[in-house]
C-alpha cells in the first residue's frame, strides 16, 4: 500500500480533535502545574490526558561581531548533566516576550543588543506540556556585567557555527531549542531563510 502524501489528507483537524470534558489539578508548583483531563476522542470514546501547564519561555540566538554565537553551559538537574545551550528564560505572567528576551540576555551574559529579530515559536514537549519557546535573533552586541539569579550558575562562552553543528551532530548538544537555533542559523547564513525584523 502506498502512503498518502500530505496534500491527500483531510482538510482541517476536526477528525483528530480531542475535547476536554472535565479536569482536575493534580499538583501546583512554583511555575509548573500538573493537570488531568477527561477528553472525548474523535471516535466517540473517552481518554485521560495528563499534562503540565507552563507560562512559556524565550531563547536568544546572540551573534557576536566576529560571527560566533554566544553560548552557555548550565547544569540541568532533571537529567543530571551540564548542557550547552543558547541563553533562555521563563516568561513572567503578562511579560512582553521581547522585553523578556532582552532581560534574560543581559542578566545571564551581560550583553545587550541593538538589533533584534524574531525567528520562530517552538513547542519542545508537545506530548505532555503547554510550554512554548519564542526564539529571537540578537545582533550588534555590547558586552557588560551579568546579573545572575541567586540560584543560577553557568559558564558563558562563544563558539562558531561550525562547532555548534558538530556538537549537535555528535550528540554533545541535545537541547531542542539550541538544536533548532543551530540549524536555523546554518540555513540563514546560506541565504535560505530570514528572521522577522522587529524595528
Amino acid at each position: 500500500m502506498t502512503e498518502k502524501s500530505f496534500k491527500d489528507l483531510p482538510v482541517g483537524d476536526q477528525h483528530l480533535r480531542e475535547d476536554r470534558l472535565s479536569g482536575e489539578d493534580i499538583y501546583g508548583g512554583i511555575f509548573l502545574n500538573m493537570k488531568r483531563d477527561q477528553v472525548s476522542l474523535p471516535d466517540g470514546g473517552q481518554a485521560v490526558r495528563e499534562y503540565l501547564t507552563h507560562p512559556g519561555a524565550v531563547a536568544i540566538l546572540a551573534i557576536l561581531d566576529d560571527g560566533r554565537v554566544l553560548m552557555e553551559r548550565q547544569y540541568r538537574y532533571p537529567i543530571a548533566k551540564a548542557c550547552i545551550e543558547i541563553p533562555a528564560g521563563k516568561l513572567e505572567i503578562g511579560e512582553d516576550h521581547l522585553l523578556c528576551a532582552q532581560r534574560e540576555l543581559k542578566e545571564e551574559t551581560g550583553y545587550t543588543a541593538s538589533k533584534w529579530s524574531y525567528i520562530r515559536r517552538i513547542h519542545p514537549v508537545i506530548s505532555y506540556s503547554t510550554e512554548f519557546i519564542d526564539i529571537y535573533l540578537a545582533q550588534d552586541l555590547v558586552s557588560g556585567k551579568s546579573h545572575l539569579d541567586a540560584e543560577e550558575f553557568l559558564d558563558v562562552f562563544a563558539a562558531p557555527l561550525e562547532q555548534l553543528l558538530e556538537w549537535v551532530e555528535r550528540g554533545d548538544i541535545t537541547d531542542v531549542k539550541t538544536t533548532i537555533a543551530t540549524y536555523w542559523l546554518d540555513r540563514y547564513r546560506q541565504g535560505l531563510i530570514a528572521p522577522t525584523p522587529l524595528d
